[in-house]
């Protein structure tokens, strides 16, 4: 039987996990290798980097199998709390995920393009080059929808943890407030000319902070359960 503070130490390393993958493929691979309104540039840094291109795809995968035992233990220990609120919560994180992982298809897309001998017969390279800008394109809007959902999740997790003081609640607060930076940077690109995303270097430290913060305190203090038999009010 696992206690409930090596439980809590699951979820926190399965948030870390989370974290890290997710930094890796977007900083270090689509940020690295995609050029925007460049679509030949694109094509020769993803053919010239398959391998990173491959590790940043693969580490999405993770990042998503990896999230779903951080979500359930979560609601394992705070629907005692509020399990209506928590339910909604999980159903907003499933759907997310449910999202972002049939976007993959677009962020693998480009290897299929580019790679395959049929396509490169048939088709132009520059034409090639411009549906993978496409399907990267494309790919960053379904994350940012996807992103929409974890926002809304991030609020009413932060709000538990805010109302239960299971966890201090100033990181209740944090998590909170890197939902709402989730949702400001989703619909800012949604309504910018271009869908570019103007804000998501000034929120993205925000939303570090309030992920990371609930991922440390889970993985060395874990969760005080003394607190959560009380009922949030509605």
């Amino acid at each position: 039987m696992i206690s409930n503070k090596n439980l809590a130490r699951i979820a926190g390393l399965c948030y870390l996990i989370v974290i890290a993958t997710g930094l890796f493929s977007e900083v270090f691979v689509r940020q690295e290798l995609k050029v925007s309104n460049d679509a030949l540039t694109t094509a020769y840094n993803i053919k010239n980097n398959e391998m990173l291109f491959r590790f940043g795809f693969v580490a999405d995968l993770i990042n998503f199998v990896i999230g779903i035992p951080t979500v359930l233990i979560i609601y394992h220990f705070f629907k005692k709390s509020n399990k209506i609120l928590l339910q909604v919560a999980l159903s907003l994180v499933i759907i997310q995920t449910a999202i972002i992982a049939v976007n993959l298809l677009n962020q693998i897309s480009p290897l299929l393009l580019l790679s395959n001998d049929t396509y490169l017969n048939t088709f132009q390279y520059s034409q090639l080059a411009t549906l993978s800008l496409l399907s990267l394109n494309i790919q960053s809007q379904g994350y940012a929808i996807g992103l929409v959902f974890f926002g809304f999740y991030c609020i009413l997790i932060g709000f538990v943890i805010y109302k239960t003081n299971a966890i201090p609640r100033i990181i209740g607060v944090l998590y909170a407030i890197a939902g709402l930076c989730y949702l400001i940077n989703s619909f800012t690109m949604f309504l910018s000319k271009g869908f570019s995303n103007p804000m998501f270097i000034y929120l993205a430290i925000p939303i570090f902070i309030g992920e990371l913060s609930v991922c440390l305190w889970l993985l060395i203090k874990g969760i005080d359960t003394s607190k959560l038999e009380s009922k949030i009010e509605s």
